[in-house]
């Protein structure tokens, strides 16, 4: 199966998929060597980095991505791993997909290439179209799913897709048409191409050249970027929620930084005396720059995260939590 995805790799040559260097097969282990990619895989780069790239800069990532799915396709081959784990950064950002240890060639002859696994295996289950998990039938159509939930990742900065919702929690809420919620501050033509990759009919999906295009046009006009919504865009697909929890399940000001991955601002809050949610409660950007707080995504995230747990009416009293 080494070998296996070693040949696989020497078949392509596009800049967006990884680029095979050679394989060392006189040494134990086998390895393969490829290009190298400084940044590593994209899912903790993302999470390394949270807040700190602007929506073009995010979008210029999943271009790359899809481009590269796109001549995937093209070249007749299904992924069938793609996730921002799958996908490695190099030190200009260029995104390349990777990874290509469970990927086949769909059969020519037919007008729906279809590969049906007879394995056994496990499936990632959060990334995995409906179809496949259900029939194990992969398609280009089957990656474009996964594709919509590198999406997710990408724009929420390497959150884990469905939180901490066990595997048949996922299957049942999917298969219920529940989708995924756009992420905090994602453009709204993002969440609604993401929509798209996710719908039940595979046919109805976009195929990955015009994804391609649709995220051309989003880069032409970077001004269609800035439009944001937290509505479910007139879909008929319902959104799952992530149930946030209200302030008083947070014993401290610290608990809540760190559980929204802002716990590398701990001290500056403390310092700066907002120890309580009281405090907390009425706390603006400015607060936030003199704390240090100077990335615009983190400024984002802390003043939603407080919007959602915190009392509409900051005239309501907050009894106060110790840090």
């Amino acid at each position: 199966e080494f070998l296996s995805e070693a040949s696989i790799m020497g078949q392509f040559n596009h800049p967006n998929i990884i680029h095979l260097e050679g394989v060392i097969t006189n040494n134990c282990p086998v390895m393969i060597i490829t290009e190298y990619m400084e940044n590593g895989a994209l899912d903790s780069f993302l999470r390394q980095n949270d807040g700190q790239f602007t929506p073009i800069q995010l979008v210029g990532m999943l271009r790359g991505i899809a481009s590269g799915m796109r001549y995937l396709s093209e070249m007749s081959f299904v992924h069938r791993d793609l996730a921002a784990r799958n996908i490695l950064v190099n030190s200009n950002l260029v995104c390349k997909v990777s990874d290509f240890g469970l990927s086949r060639f769909l059969q020519e002859g037919s007008t729906d290439p279809t590969y049906t696994s007879c394995l056994g295996g496990k499936i990632p289950i959060r990334w995995t179209a409906p179809e496949a998990i259900a029939f194990r039938k992969f398609t280009s159509a089957s990656d474009v799913w996964g594709y919509g939930i590198v999406m997710w990742e990408v724009m929420s900065f390497g959150e884990r897709p469905y939180w901490d919702m066990s595997n048949q929690d996922v299957i049942n809420a999917i298969e219920q048409d529940y989708r995924l919620p756009a992420p905090p501050d994602c453009p709204t033509a993002l969440h609604q191409l993401m929509l798209d990759c996710w719908q039940r009919d595979r046919a109805l999906r976009p195929r990955f050249a015009d994804i391609v295009s649709s995220l051309d046009k989003l880069i032409r006009n970077p001004a269609s970027l800035k439009i944001t919504t937290r509505e479910q865009l007139g879909t008929s697909q319902p959104l799952l929620d992530q149930r946030t929890p209200h302030y008083s399940s947070f014993s401290s000001v610290s608990e809540w930084l760190h559980a929204i991955k802002m716990g590398r601002y701990e001290d500056g809050f403390r310092n700066a005396g907002f120890t309580t949610f009281s405090r907390v409660q009425n706390i603006s950007t400015e607060d936030l720059l003199r704390m240090g707080v100077t990335l615009a995504g983190h400024q984002k995230k802390i003043l939603s995260s407080l919007q959602q747990i915190l009392p509409s009416e900051k005239s309501t009293p907050i009894p106060d939590h110790c840090y």
